[in-house]
Parts: structure tokens; C-alpha cells; sequence
């Protein structure tokens, strides 16, 4: 459990970001607060305005992360430690990396509850698509993945993890059980309205949990950023910036690559130029000093990847789900999943490595 400097409680709804919790949390008087904006998905999401005691002591804005306000979906999220890894990451690791991310002017989690007060990237024409509405053109997604080469290839080092977040040495407990019950409820209760390949995975998950769950993070090790898609990346002057660090893990370099180009990267361009920026982002790891993976073994686990897809998208299913205001993205993510499966051939992938 981390957190900031000593201070009151965490609040938990947005609306809780008073003066004085402000105040305490940039170490500056903030004499007025108001929330600009406030959505909710899997966490809280603010924009908010402030007022300071001496002009120009802190940003005009800032966009604000809370765990969510319904308790029982707190817990939900806290179990997972998404929270508490996103504080930790932007005070200890976002100030030395060479990936795009926003400023952080404080990060803080306690129990189930945290705050991160963010850079609002909006004055700055960072573009974002919220729902999913565009994906990144091939251009950009070639130097993010020369970014991700970059941040990958540092972090294969076990020491420099070490160095920079010790606390990736706390190990996390696996989900897989819990979520194939999810799995099977999301199955029976939407029989004929998945597609055929999003229900093949989906079955074949629910059997199999634990084999997907090594295989997701089998190969060389390193720190990555664990969720990828269109919804946790802006592009800012062209370049892609990543968000949402709470999945952030000691895993395998395919798996951040392949949901980027997935579920990030624009599907029509995805396919004109898949295999072209699966081998830039290979030359580019070598280059870096990373560890030296062969294109047909990247191809070959970049296909059972894409599994990964149906279930990081599957809870969008859920009732809860339907009722945030995450429903257009989750839409648009299941439909990158339903297209990655086809064009890769996913299910005969997975099923050929399960007889192997």
C-alpha cells in the first residue's frame, strides 16, 4: 500500500476534491475547485478547474483518476492493485522513461481508494479517441513501437526493475479462476450474439485458464505496460502517448506489442502494414540492446496474443458495464478484437499450441 505525503483520507467521488484536499495534495492554497467534467467507467474520471490563492501557482486544469464511487466495484478494482500500481508508477518510474506520459502533480492510494491528479492534456491538442472513433495511423504507431522497443530493452534488466520499482518484486496473485467464472456467465448469457471466433476463445479460455495465463507472459521478461488499446494512448503533435499504467507488470515484450497494434492501431492499416511494424519494432529492440527475438517467433506469439483480446474485452458484456459511460469504447474494442481474431486466425493458433 502506498501513498503520498501525510494528509487527510482519500476521497472517493470527484466531487470530494475540495480546496483544502487540493491544497494539501500540490502543496499550494487552492481557494476554489470545479468539476469541469466527470465520467464513469471501470474508474472515476475528472476534469477539473482551480482557483489559487496566488495567481498562477499551479495549473489552470487538471484531469483527475479515482477509484470508482460504488463500493462493491471499488473493492473489485482495488483487488486487482490497479490503483495502487498507476500511484507508483508516475513518482518512481514516469520521470526516467522515454515513453510519452502525462505530468503528474500527485499520486496517492490507500485500501481500496487512490487519487492521481494528471496533466490535462486537452490545452495542449493531445487528441484522444475516447471511443474508440479512430485508431493510430501506421506512421505513428511505427515510432511508438520504437518507443515501446526502447522502454522494453531497458527494462530487461532484473536490476534496473530493482532500481527503479522495487515494488514489482511483490508478486500479484493470478485472476484467471475468477475471470473464467465471469468468462462462462458472459458466454451463456449472450449465446448467438458473439461472433463465432470471440465464442471459440471464449470456450476455450474458460477450459484452459491457466495455460492462457502462461502463455500471455511466457518469453523474455521485462516491464511493460500491461494494456495498450486505443482508449489508454493519445497522440500529441503526432506522437503516441500512453495512459492508464495500473496494469503495468514484469511480463513479455509481444504482449504490449501485440495488443497495441490490435487494439490501438487503425484495423485498416493494421493489415497493409502489420508484418512491416512487427519487424520495425524488432530491429528496433535489437538496436536498443534488447534481448534479439526471430520475426517468425514474434509472428507466432504475436497470433496467440491476440487472444488476449476477447478477454480484455469480455466484461463489456457485463450489466455494470452498460450502464458507464464506457459503453461507446467497449464497442469499438470488441469489434478490433473480432477482426484481429479473423485476420490472424486466432482460434486455429491457439488450438494448435494446446495439441502441441
Amino acid at each position: 500500500m502506498w501513498q503520498g505525503p501525510e494528509m487527510q483520507t482519500l476521497p472517493v467521488d470527484a466531487n470530494d476534491l475540495t480546496p483544502q484536499f487540493l491544497s494539501e495534495a500540490l502543496g499550494t492554497e487552492v481557494t476554489a475547485v470545479d468539476l469541469l467534467d466527470h465520467a464513469f467507467a471501470t474508474n472515476q474520471r475528472a476534469r477539473i478547474g482551480l482557483t489559487y490563492a496566488t495567481p498562477d501557482a499551479g495549473p489552470a486544469t487538471l484531469f483527475a483518476k479515482l477509484a470508482p464511487i460504488d463500493a462493491a466495484h471499488r473493492e473489485m478494482v482495488g483487488a486487482t492493485g490497479m490503483g495502487e500500481r498507476e500511484a507508483q508508477f508516475y513518482p518512481d518510474v514516469a520521470p526516467t522513461v522515454n515513453v510519452l506520459v502525462p505530468g503528474c502533480a500527485f499520486a496517492a492510494s490507500a485500501d481500496d481508494r487512490f487519487v492521481l491528479l494528471l496533466e490535462d492534456l486537452g490545452p495542449r491538442g493531445a487528441r484522444f479517441a475516447s471511443n474508440g472513433e479512430w485508431g493510430i495511423p501506421a506512421d505513428a504507431a511505427a515510432h511508438a513501437l520504437e518507443d515501446l522497443a526502447e522502454f522494453h530493452a531497458r527494462f530487461e534488466s532484473p536490476q534496473e526493475r530493482d532500481r527503479v520499482m522495487p515494488w514489482l518484486a511483490t508478486p500479484k496473485a493470478s485472476m484467471s479462476e475468477a475471470t473464467s467464472g465471469l468468462m462462462r456467465w458472459v458466454l451463456d448469457e449472450n449465446a448467438g450474439k458473439l461472433s463465432e471466433n470471440y465464442t471459440a476463445i471464449g470456450e476455450l479460455y474458460v477450459e484452459h485458464h491457466a495455460w492462457f495465463d502462461h502463455i500471455w507472459h511466457a518469453g523474455p521478461a521485462t516491464y511493460i505496460h500491461g494494456d495498450t488499446h486505443i482508449g489508454n494512448v493519445y497522440l500529441d503533435d503526432g506522437r503516441v502517448g500512453f495512459l492508464d499504467w495500473g496494469l503495468s507488470r514484469v511480463s513479455t515484450h509481444l504482449r504490449d506489442v501485440s495488443y497495441f497494434m490490435t487494439m490501438s492501431i487503425d484495423v485498416d492499416e493494421r493489415r497493409a502494414n502489420e508484418r512491416e511494424l512487427l519487424q520495425g519494432y524488432l530491429d528496433a529492440l535489437r538496436a536498443a540492446g534488447g534481448v534479439d527475438i526471430s520475426f517468425d517467433d514474434a509472428w507466432a506469439a504475436h497470433r496467440l496474443h491476440a487472444s488476449y483480446t476477447v478477454v480484455a474485452t469480455f466484461l463489456a458484456y457485463m450489466p455494470s458495464y452498460a450502464a458507464s459511460d464506457g459503453v461507446g469504447l467497449g464497442n469499438a474494442l470488441l469489434a478490433r478484437s473480432d477482426a484481429a481474431l479473423d485476420d490472424l486466425a486466432v482460434v486455429e493458433a491457439v488450438r494448435a499450441a494446446l495439441r502441441a
